[in-house]
């Protein structure tokens, strides 16, 4: 059975996608998209994959409007997400509990890396995240959400408006520019400080298959998850999750999602899987 499909190229992935791991009973077409994230829209509004890397906050939003897409308990892409908030130095010192009522650039406002980083400030830092005026440059992968936040003018880059003082902060973006510093001033210290509070390494993308190939081909299914599974065992690059861990940090985004307004209520994990994928 071919099976269409948008892997990006992790470390996790490679040993599958490279053809090292092998199946007699799936194999996959792979949709070239760069970055990989330009794909999700396409799976959440056309169902245009059978399998799918997608970021975890974005299949959340997708279940909450009833998406046919099923995850996967295999992670292809994990990390801290304290060194991805910058401010401008240039106009004076600012740490996350000075962000109250100041103007913060973000990508697309639903982004993973963003509701992993909100979270962050709004439960360890007291942000009151209503305040901000949030500056977005992108619409949500799901079109039924609705946007409040205002939009960047077009032809405006983040990181520029960012540097020209147009923005006082922005989540998700990494720079070299001499004037944008951390907004975290010791990122590997609030990084360790949050593994040890959470006990998790934050999710940013997991894997989805359709509905109706987990309702009609369940053995594809386990297939497609057995040479995942391998070809992220191939590498210690990869991210290695227990269950337990990966519980924790699926409860934890979950709870960061509903707090901020991106899906009406706080799933539980076994909701997010399948009588098929749920004892994977």
């Amino acid at each position: 059975m071919r099976l269409r499909t948008l892997l990006g190229d992790h470390p996790g992935t490679a040993a599958l996608k490279n053809g090292s791991i092998r199946s007699d009973l799936v194999a996959f077409d792979f949709a070239q998209y760069s970055p990989t994230n330009r794909g999700f829209k396409p799976m959440v509004r056309e169902a245009a994959f059978d399998v799918s890397e997608m970021a975890i906050v974005t299949y959340l939003m997708a279940k909450s409007f009833g998406k046919p897409m099923v995850l996967l308990p295999d992670v292809v892409l994990a990390r801290f997400q304290h060194g991805h908030a910058l401010y401008n130095a240039k106009a004076g010192k600012l740490a996350p509990r000075d962000l109250n009522g100041k103007r913060v650039g973000i990508r697309s406002f639903t982004t993973t890396t963003g509701a992993w980083l909100r979270g962050i400030l709004a439960n360890d830092y007291g942000v009151d995240l209503d305040s901000i005026d949030w500056v977005t440059f992108e619409d949500a992968h799901v079109a039924e959400f609705v946007d409040t936040t205002k939009r960047a003018p077009a032809g405006k880059q983040i990181i520029q408006m960012l540097i020209d003082g147009e923005l006082d902060a922005v989540l998700g973006e990494k720079s070299d520019h001499p004037d944008l510093k951390p907004l975290f001033a010791d990122v590997g210290a609030e990084e360790k400080a949050w593994f040890e509070k959470h006990k998790a390494v934050p999710i940013n993308h997991m894997v989805v298959v359709s509905k109706a190939l987990s309702d009609q081909h369940p053995d594809a299914v386990r297939e497609v998850h057995r040479l995942l599974a391998a070809s992220a065992a191939a590498t210690p690059a990869a991210p290695h999750f227990t269950a337990d861990e990966m519980r924790r940090s699926l409860e934890t985004i979950i709870r960061y999602a509903a707090q901020q307004g991106l899906v009406p209520r706080a799933f539980t994990v076994d909701e997010l899987f399948d009588d098929v994928t749920r004892v994977l």
